[in-house]
């Protein structure tokens, strides 16, 4: 279902509030880029700072301004399987594509492959829409290994996955032994090319909301067999990902969109602005890559 590159797009705050004016101009601009979608509600999008209300005019907003040949894919996993249930119907209702769920955890030490497999499962069946599953262990300190993601695969409402893990071995496992049609995207840029080489069917990255035509023209240089520019453009824009994600985070990424021409603004709190010296480091990164 999800093919080529999302960027998880951020929440653009004013004062602290969300700036639904800025959102609809950053997604306006984005879709000249040639991406395929966007995911809302991502980490990126700082999801987890946002009340329920701000996320269901998020997605109104977001689905007016994304055109019905893109998809939109919506964040709606929560920590109890009721309510990403609701959030995700909520979503379907508002025209989202797909929805991602991220793993359960805050009682991570109970969550094992029998509890997520109940889990997911139970939201697929309820799911209007196609569901995808979200491994980001950095944030959840939780993975889920190969042997769960394949049996959750065999659900026909589970139609792939975002594997931000970066663990090169586990996402050839992903590949390995889910069945043909299950989608598994890369979840950083920074193994793009890997991660095509190996089977995935495109990536939702952070820098595609900085460097959108470099991320999609990595794979599409991959996709006309032209591996070696493929590998020189990700060479050259790995400290673009760098900066945007390990490095400085959200707000290294919001200061990055600022410069090149997007709105950024302020991460919320407790996250705070980047530093002047940050500023000038992520500046330097984004002269050095061609971008500004």
């Amino acid at each position: 279902m999800p093919k080529g590159i999302f960027p998880p797009i951020p929440t653009p705050f004013k004062n602290g509030e969300v700036a639904y004016d800025e959102l609809a101009s950053n997604l306006q601009k984005w879709n000249k880029t040639g991406l395929a979608g966007y995911l809302v509600l991502g980490s990126n999008g700082e999801f987890v700072f946002l009340s329920e209300k701000e996320k269901i005019k998020i997605l109104e907003v977001a689905r007016k301004n994304i055109p019905s040949n893109l998809k939109m894919i919506a964040g709606t996993g929560c920590e109890s399987t009721w309510e990403t249930i609701e959030l995700t119907n909520k979503a379907a209702n508002i025209g989202a594509d797909l929805a991602l769920i991220i793993t359960p955890s805050y009682f991570k030490s109970l969550m094992k492959s029998e509890e997520m497999i109940i889990h997911f499962v139970a939201v697929a069946d309820a799911s209007k829409i196609p569901i995808m599953i979200y491994n980001v262990p950095k944030f959840t300190g939780i993975t889920i290994d190969a042997e769960t993601a394949a049996k959750l695969a065999e659900h026909k409402n589970i139609v792939g996955m975002k594997d931000s893990s970066a663990d090169m071995p586990l996402f050839a496992q992903f590949i390995k032994q889910c069945p043909a049609g299950f989608d598994v995207m890369v979840g950083t840029a920074s193994v793009l090319y890997t991660g095509l080489c190996l089977g995935a069917v495109g990536g939702i990255v952070a820098m595609a909301n900085v460097a959108p035509k470099q991320a999609v023209e990595i794979q599409t240089l991959f996709d006309a067999g032209q591996l070696g520019e493929a590998r020189d453009l990700q060479l050259r824009m790995l400290p673009v990902n760098g900066a945007v994600t390990v490095s400085y985070g959200v707000p290294g990424l919001k200061v990055a969109m600022d410069m090149v021409g997007y709105y950024g603004g302020d991460p919320r709190p407790p996250l705070l602005p980047p530093k002047p010296d940050v500023k000038e480091k992520i500046q330097g990164i984004l002269q050095k890559a061609g971008i500004l």
